[in-house]
């Protein structure tokens, strides 16, 4: 396996990046790993998936999203890491023109959020992600609710998670509604064992898309980066560079529903 390659990175809005390439000797295209919440380009899920992807036959960008890791800047929740993915997408197309996007839970968000803005993008797999700002009534919903919301949680976040959350939490478009304006293909992956984003946020997701779509519900598996959710993402990956391969009209409508 390619050791990764770091690169430093700085976003529209003047925030440092740290960031890291996978380049295939190879490659079909270029992928965009965008993780969730208190993860990292490190964390072990994300070299997994970033390794399955750079395996599959592509350049691999992964970075640390604005509040985490090395980066700099604070967490917005989705608000402002569109920007974070903008760069990074940058960074990959200074090799491979296709770009495509794989993130999870709110890493989808910022994903669908940058590639409805951009429709060069080839595809984008959302992993875990919600389609509404609802948080559900369980102990992992209220726990995350307590960590982003209340200055005790976000003291939490940073000192345990490597994790800088911003002071405020503001409400911006929900997902779903940036899923009918997104045109290019979306495959969202959910896992049936998710506890945290309930199942029925990935089928709202997938009605709500306004291009070719395709939704996988993966047995056994649990919330984001989840090992069982590797085969889901690369079937995504792949159903969407044939598309763009195929140079087939990408017009609204088109579903690939796989219980």
């Amino acid at each position: 396996m390619t050791e990764p390659i770091a690169f430093g990175l700085m976003t529209a809005d003047d925030v440092p990046l740290a960031a890291e390439v996978r380049f295939h000797p190879r490659p079909q295209g270029a992928v965009v790993v965008v993780h969730g919440l208190a993860a990292w380009r490190g964390h072990p899920r994300v070299v997994a998936v970033a390794d399955a992807i750079h395996g599959a036959g592509f350049d691999v960008v992964t970075y640390d999203s604005r509040g985490h890791g090395d980066s700099g800047g604070l967490c917005t929740l989705g608000l402002h890491e569109p920007l974070d993915v903008e760069a990074a997408t940058a960074l990959a197309r200074r090799r491979c023109p296709d770009v495509s996007l794989v993130g999870a839970s709110i890493g989808g968000v910022a994903a669908l959020r940058h590639a409805a803005a951009d429709p060069s993008i080839v595809s984008v797999v959302t992993v875990s992600s919600p389609a509404r700002w609802r948080v559900p009534v369980t102990p992992t919903g209220v726990l995350s609710v307590l960590i982003t919301r209340t200055a005790p949680g976000r003291s939490l976040a940073a000192a345990r998670m490597a994790t800088r959350l911003a002071p405020r939490w503001v409400w911006h478009e929900p997902p779903e509604a940036v899923a009918r304006r997104l045109r290019v293909p979306l495959s969202v992956v959910h896992g049936r064992r998710d506890r945290f984003i309930r199942l029925g946020e990935g089928r709202r997701l997938f009605e709500a898309a306004g291009g070719p779509r395709r939704l996988q519900l993966v047995e056994g598996m649990g919330h984001a980066f989840h090992r069982h959710a590797t085969g889901a993402i690369l079937e995504g990956l792949a159903w969407g560079s044939a598309l763009r391969r195929s140079g087939a009209p990408l017009r609204c409508g088109t579903p690939q529903v796989d219980q």
